[in-house]
């Protein structure tokens, strides 16, 4: 018995959910570093104190994708309860994080926001895997990908509009993230919540016993309890996601990258607005500390100095609004990617390996020409935009491929289980490598980038290791 084919709107409706899942990421990738900087983390040490959101995909995404899996409440289903919690957890942690006083506050509340985000996304991964039949999979996940991509480029650009069009100060005091930040977050905390819920009332899920008539056959596979089910998947994965997971080894690393250092590399290569150091404008006592007055407030060394300091200081923040409204020129190119996808695969087949090391490729350039034009903030909006190309690949090719190769019922566990080739080489890279990688090269940050580049042009190539044909090629529906 076959799944039937569902209408754009039913589709559009299961997916919504993601609009709030990427504002949280949008939000967290283009002004988390902005934040560890403001409270006075060193650049190198910025992809260390990131190590927590990787660190909690690695363990919650299996857990949550295992009992997604065997799940099931008469008014919620099996994936739904799931996307209200994390959507809960992680509008109380977007709300509380531009408020953190520490850098330790701050490392403790992505923590928090990154295993929330965590526990909403992958099952809705696997619910298109559910709702749709294989012939809409590729559709369905480009159609997120296109929900992802308005929702990237909208959080990403909040700071800057919050100080350009709403007159919000992108100023604070040394140590404090400027207001326009803060009421950023406050929105993303409501668009989380708020588009969570339209999946949530608007759609239906299949019961256990519609799951069975789909599948042709009951599942009375013995369980073996959550341990020993994720273990034994980790071991007994199938060939095409441990190809598929060399792809996103390579994939993740590269945006990784990006996430962590493009506000310090592009602030100081492209924009020569560097975050300033205080050390360098306060008094210092006999030990180097900064010196504060009765009320807490750091003493400058003369007025001169306090004015050079926020002269500066406002100079980076102009910079940092503009490098994360550019960033988000990413999630609007991925739409793009998403919309022209969405119309071919409606009618024509594509070979989804091809696409996905094309894209690839397109966004290793991206990442590349940033060496190139320093001083050339509008050559950014290039960059962004083949970045984004092989932004809305990743986000929907590898798990289309995936989903073709993957029984239903261990849909959950699997696209959890898959989480560990992006954890990975986030955690690898968050752990020195991309500050080692970067410094093979040279001193300067933008180094950075330059890596991601490379790394996503492996990337690219790796795509090739991928021979299952059931995976490679989509017909249309």
């Amino acid at each position: 018995m076959q799944k039937p084919q569902l209408k754009f709107w039913d589709i559009w409706n299961m997916s919504f959910g993601f609009l709030g899942i990427q504002f949280g990421f949008a939000l967290q990738g283009s002004t988390m570093s902005r934040i560890f900087e403001t409270l006075g983390a060193e650049k190198d040490n910025i992809p260390l104190l990131w190590i927590a959101a990787p660190l909690a995909g690695l363990i919650v995404q299996p857990i949550i994708g295992y009992l997604s899996d065997k799940t099931w409440h008469k008014s919620l289903g099996r994936r739904r309860p799931f996307f209200l919690l994390g959507a809960i957890l992680s509008s109380i942690a977007l709300l509380l994080m531009p408020y953190s006083s520490a850098v330790w506050m701050a490392a403790g509340l992505l923590l928090v926001l990154d295993a929330s985000i965590n526990i909403s996304m992958e099952p809705f991964r696997a619910l298109v895997a559910d709702k749709l039949p294989d012939s809409q999979r590729s559709y369905g996940f480009v159609i997120q990908t296109l929900i992802i991509g308005i929702g990237t480029w909208v959080a990403s650009n909040l700071p800057k509009f919050m100080n350009n069009v709403l007159d919000i100060s992108n100023e604070a005091a040394p140590g404090v993230v400027p207001d326009s930040v803060k009421v950023a977050f406050i929105v993303g905390a409501v668009v989380f919540i708020g588009s969570i819920l339209v999946t949530v009332l608007s759609t239906k899920e299949y019961s256990p016993s519609e799951m069975e008539k789909f599948e042709g056959k009951a599942n009375t596979e013995e369980d073996k309890g959550m341990a020993k089910t994720i273990l034994g998947t980790y071991a007994l994965m199938p060939k095409i996601m441990k190809k598929l997971g060399i792809v996103q080894f390579f994939s993740w690393f590269a945006f990784f990258a990006m996430w962590t250092l493009a506000n310090p590399a592009l602030t100081s290569h492209i924009y020569n607005a560097p975050k300033p150091q205080i050390e360098d404008f306060a008094q210092l006592d006999d030990n180097g500390d900064i010196q504060y007055d009765a009320d807490r407030v750091i003493l400058f060394e003369d007025e001169q100095s306090r004015l050079d300091y926020e002269t500066q200081d406002k100079r980076y923040n102009d910079a940092s609004d503009d490098v994360g409204s550019k960033m988000g020129i990413y999630g609007l190119s991925s739409m793009l990617f998403a919309l022209l996808l969405t119309f071919y695969t409606s009618r024509f087949a594509i070979n989804r390996r091809m696409v996905h090391l094309g894209s690839l490729l397109l966004g290793g350039l991206g990442f590349l020409i940033m060496f190139f034009i320093p001083g050339d903030p509008e050559m950014l909006y290039l960059c962004f935009t083949l970045i984004g190309f092989a932004w809305g690949s990743i986000l929907s090719m590898p798990y289309a491929m995936l989903s073709s190769s993957v029984e239903s019922s261990k849909m959950g566990l699997m696209m959890g289980v898959f989480n560990m080739f992006i954890v990975i080489p986030q955690i690898i890279a968050a752990l020195g490598g991309v500050v080692f990688l970067q410094k093979i090269i040279g001193e300067e940050s933008i180094h950075a980038m330059t890596i991601a580049g490379i790394f996503l042009i492996l990337a690219a190539f790796s795509n090739l290791l991928i021979t299952d044909r059931k995976a490679i090629k989509y017909e249309p529906a």
